[in-house]
């Protein structure tokens, strides 16, 4: 149990920053920032949130 503590804390860093560096490569693309950057990154974070916790749930499980 202390273990995914461990594994969910990191795996939130790591989705922080990615979705961070996600959406500065579309702004970089785009040539210009969007206007409402939080909620666009927090449809990025959430994706890829909802992604990554439900693979790791289901390695874990099935490891366990």
């Amino acid at each position: 149990m202390n273990l995914e503590i461990i594994y969910y804390t990191l795996m939130g860093i790591g989705l922080y920053l990615v979705s961070d560096w996600i959406l500065d490569r579309i702004e970089v693309s785009r040539g210009a920032r969007f206007k409402n950057r939080s909620i666009i990154f927090f449809a990025i974070i959430l994706v890829l949130a909802f992604i990554s916790f439900n693979f790791t749930k289901f390695v874990l499980l099935a490891g366990g």
